[in-house]
């Protein structure tokens, strides 16, 4: 949800051409493919310039810098669960073997985003002052 009419329509500008550019690779062998992909492109990077032009208007940031690294760290996790379970539908041939690596991989994913990210976005909260 914006807070202003620029970042509403930024944000629709982005919706737009993601939506343009995944039609685009969906249908890339016609050549209307090939042209959405490049309006949807367009998109997107005007919408990344329409975002960084109202940046300096929206103030001070309320949340305290810091703790960059545990969040990073936390989004990590987070991916790294989602690479052993598609990791895993390449390694092991038996079902039982593929939904047991599937749960490791979903139970890492899930221990980054519920433990390690409020974790790391808790430390510097503003009530915390």
């Amino acid at each position: 949800m914006a807070a202003s009419k620029a970042q509403g329509r930024s944000f629709t500008v982005f919706l737009v051409g993601l939506t343009l550019a995944c039609a685009g690779l969906a249908t890339w062998s016609g050549g209307s493919g090939k042209l959405l992909l490049i309006v949807g492109v367009a998109g997107l990077v005007a919408s990344l310039v329409m975002s960084r032009r109202i940046k300096p208007l929206e103030g001070k940031v309320a949340q305290r810098p810091g703790g960059e690294a545990a969040k990073l760290g936390g989004a990590f996790v987070a991916l790294l669960g989602w690479l052993i379970t598609l990791g895993g539908l390449q390694v092991v041939a038996s079902t039982g073997g593929r939904i047991a690596l599937a749960l490791v991989g979903i139970a890492t994913s899930l221990y980054g985003i519920v433990v390690i990210l409020p974790a790391a976005l808790n430390r510097n909260a503003i009530w915390k002052t």
